[in-house]
């Protein structure tokens, strides 16, 4: 650690971010290292640091012979201060290195209003902002994440984009990348062997056109790019890697607990989420390596809980013989089992009974619409009775805490809808009335709305985003209809999400918002401390971008969309199918019930599903 960090580290918040040492932590020897690597992570050391993802890739390209792989996150506002007034650039936390001395610098991006950041921490580091301005092998920027399955947004800022699980594809990159280095080839020549990887999107060799209304009028790959780019997956998951020997965090993070992912992918098909569609197929882990798995990252970490992952847990077939082996050896290491991410539909009172001899607590559900119609609009396949059902055995099992989550400015949606979901929770309050056996402590129901976003890659990737102005009116439609004093009723600001949706399906002229934005001090925008919507308005009028071009003006079916150069294994016929079916309110059945031919058993070289 440098003498001027010392002397600065005392006089911010949380200095265990920026130190490392932690328990874990993987130092190289620099002379046996041929291609360092800063792994950045958009968003604070807490934040990061619960970052599934971060943590495999983390442990893969350590693992390779001459590749060096150190952390870095985004300071807290005190700390970016401090190193402006002290000329202290962004470093690592490994060897505290200054970012600018790495030769390539990886970005996870899963959230679109961190791209700030991104641009902030090259700016910090000393590191021209566009691609264009590094016109050597030093500094290659790249990145991966969900958002990258629209990558157009960061494409001045990027040099590629890895799409994708990451695993067996950052492997082939950081293997080229070696090469290429050691042969002292130019970056043109590195960025067209690189385009050639599957999974690989090198925006340069992409031409946007532009008709006059705005709209895209043409893709046009160059540099023999490939017209369509295909994300990466992995098949076997019993096989892939995974880090027992996580690095343990010397200050609080959020996610603050070992992590066991038990699949990947998703069998619902809800219309409104990417994460269902763009993760698919679904790959399972076998119930005996995920128990050893388990033991072994408990046991070499010292956490005291750990968390069954997925995008929908209590869909894992497995879970029943995961859940027997694992109880019994966390109620002897004391040790709390954590399952999130149930579903009302086939969360059972047995598996309820499990939990509860570990820790009992909240329940969190998510019907996301009030009333059945609209819940058929956007294939949620969840019906009242279960809700309830599952309310009334929670509550006769002796919970007291439900948490309810909706979003708000769905497709189709009416007021009778918004209404529908203060009827629903009130039927929520019924059944515990009824059911429960804990009356004494009383009943809380947390209610949540939020703005809906159309996302990529989905059967709503078209649709308008209603107003500001009218998911607010909704917003207080539905807290005037809240009379009991059970009920907790938050719901999102909308200048967030109106932003989230004009990156999440923008196109690359948005570019320029980004650096006028963070040029003007955005950062952090997921923070509410730092969010100033303000700033970005100023840079939309600066730029002569209308956000609302990529937000309520929504997208025509036949319009060639930002997007659609990324292949994330679902076809667009399907898509607009299901778009088609939600308005008129028909129900696709989950993977489990029948093949919807979706199309994303094509990315397996052994067609078979593992739903």
């Amino acid at each position: 650690m440098t003498e001027l960090l010392q002397r600065i580290l005392p006089t911010v918040q949380k200095p265990a971010r920026y130190t490392g040492g932690e328990f874990n932590e993987i130092k190289k020897d620099p002379d046996k290292t041929r291609v360092r690597i800063a792994f950045c992570f958009p968003d604070t050391y807490e934040i990061g640091m619960s970052n599934l993802g971060m943590r495999i890739l983390y442990g893969i390209m350590n693992g390779m012979d001459g590749v060096s792989c150190e952390r870095v996150f985004a300071p807290w506002g005190d700390m970016e201060k401090a190193m402006e007034d002290n000329n202290l650039p962004l470093w690592a936390l490994e060897s505290q290195s200054p970012v600018r001395d790495f030769d390539m610098i990886a970005f996870t991006i899963g959230y679109e209003m961190c791209y700030a950041n991104i641009l902030n921490m090259l700016r910090l580091s000393g590191i021209p902002l566009r691609s264009k301005d590094r016109p050597g092998l030093k500094n290659i920027v790249f990145a991966g994440g969900v958002c990258a399955y629209n990558p157009e947004p960061l494409a001045e800022f990027v040099d590629f984009f890895s799409l994708g699980e990451g695993e067996e594809i950052t492997v082939e990159i950081v293997s080229l990348y070696d090469r290429a280095k050691a042969e002292h080839w130019s970056k043109e020549a590195f960025l067209k062997a690189v385009s050639q990887i599957p999974g690989v999107y090198v925006p340069s060799f992409y031409r946007h056109e532009y008709n006059a209304d705005g709209t895209l009028s043409a893709i046009i790959p160059e540099n023999d790019a490939p017209s369509v780019i295909t994300k990466r997956i992995v098949e076997d998951l019993d096989n892939a890697y995974w880090p027992t020997k996580m690095i343990v965090p010397s200050t609080e993070i959020v996610h603050d607990r070992a992590n066991l992912e038990v699949f990947r992918g998703c069998i619902r098909g809800c219309r409104f989420c990417q994460a269902g569609f763009s993760c698919r197929p679904v790959r399972k882990k076998s119930p005996e390596v995920l128990y050893r798995q388990a033991v072994e990252t408990l046991e070499d970490s010292g956490h005291n809980e750990i968390t069954l992952s997925s995008l929908s847990t209590s869909d894992y077939r497995g879970l029943k013989e995961l859940t027997d082996r694992m109880i019994p050896y966390c109620e002897q290491n004391r040790v709390n089992l954590s399952v999130p991410s149930l579903r009302a539909d086939n969360f059972s009172r047995e598996l309820m009974e499990k939990l509860q001899t570990v820790r009992k607590s909240g329940l969190t559900f998510a019907p996301e619409a009030g009333t059945q119609r609209l819940r058929d609009v956007i294939n949620k396949n969840l019906s009242e009775d279960e809700i309830l059902t599952t309310c009334r055995n929670a509550f006769s099992g002796g919970w007291n805490n439900v948490k309810l989550y909706f979003m708000l400015g769905l497709p189709t949606e009416t007021d009778e809808d918004v209404l529908g979901i203060a009827e629903l929770v009130y039927k929520v309050i019924q059944t515990w009335k009824e059911f429960a056996t804990n009356k004494k402590r009383g009943l809380r129901v947390h209610v949540a709305t939020a703005y809906f976003v159309p996302k990529p890659h989905t059967p709503f990737q078209w649709e308008q985003q209603i107003t500001p102005e009218e998911y607010l009116r909704r917003c207080k439609l539905l807290k005037s209809h809240f009379y009991s004093k059970s009920i907790t009723y938050d719901y999102h600001g909308p200048d967030l999400s109106r932003l989230e949706a004009v990156f999440a399906r923008g196109d690359r002229r948005l570019g320029a918002v980004i650096e006028e934005a963070m040029k003007n001090g955005a950062k952090l925008d997921g923070w509410d401390e730092y969010f100033n919507y303000g700033i970005w308005f100023d840079a939309f009028q600066k730029c002569g971008i209308d956000p609302d071009f990529y937000t309520v003006r929504g997208y025509a079916e036949e319009e060639i969309l930002p997007w659609d150069s990324i292949n994330v294994g679902i076809d667009k016929k399907f898509l607009l199918n299901e778009r088609r079916r939600a308005y008129d309110a028909l129900v696709t059945p989950d993977c489990r019930e029948g093949c919807s031919g979706c199309g994303a058993n094509r990315l397996l070289k052994e067609v078979r599903c593992d739903a």
